[in-house]
């Protein structure tokens, strides 16, 4: 029960973090993301920063817990076993990009925006959902 409690206090933390960040560099202003990729028009290339300081960090945690039996927390590390870019990876890459361009959004600043009680954040995360319900009811459709 203390350890279970001791994950989701933890849990909590690292979202707290993740989400603070997020509107620190200013990724949950939707006008600051379109902005960066308005490449033809007034392209503001600040949230590259953000990217290339997220990709140092998560390189470098990766790369040191790739050797760790388990994670810190004594939890047992899921990595993926699919390496393979397939046809449904380009798909969601692609829906995915093409939100991200259509409204400054993507899933992490979307719920922060929701959680704060914004319209927009609450209503991606509507929409987030029922396309994800959609996506499996047409590969259950397929399958």
């Amino acid at each position: 029960m203390i350890k279970h409690r001791f994950l989701t206090l933890s849990a909590f933390i690292c979202g707290l973090l993740f989400g603070l960040g997020l509107l620190m560099a200013g990724m949950a202003n939707p006008a600051k993301v379109l902005g960066f990729l308005d490449i033809a028009g007034l392209w503001d290339p600040s949230l590259a920063l953000v990217m290339v300081g997220g990709i140092v960090v998560a390189f470098i945690a990766f790369s040191l817990s790739k050797k760790m039996p388990h994670s810190l927390l004594q939890t047992k590390f899921n990595w993926p076993d699919a390496t393979a870019i397939t046809k449904p990876l380009l798909i969601g890459s692609t829906l995915f990009g093409l939100g991200w361009g259509l409204v400054g959004l993507c899933p992490g600043p979307a719920l922060v925006l929701a959680g704060s009680g914004a319209i927009e954040g609450l209503l991606f995360v509507v929409f987030m959902l029922i396309g994800f319900r959609l996506a499996d009811l047409v590969q259950a459709r397929l399958s």
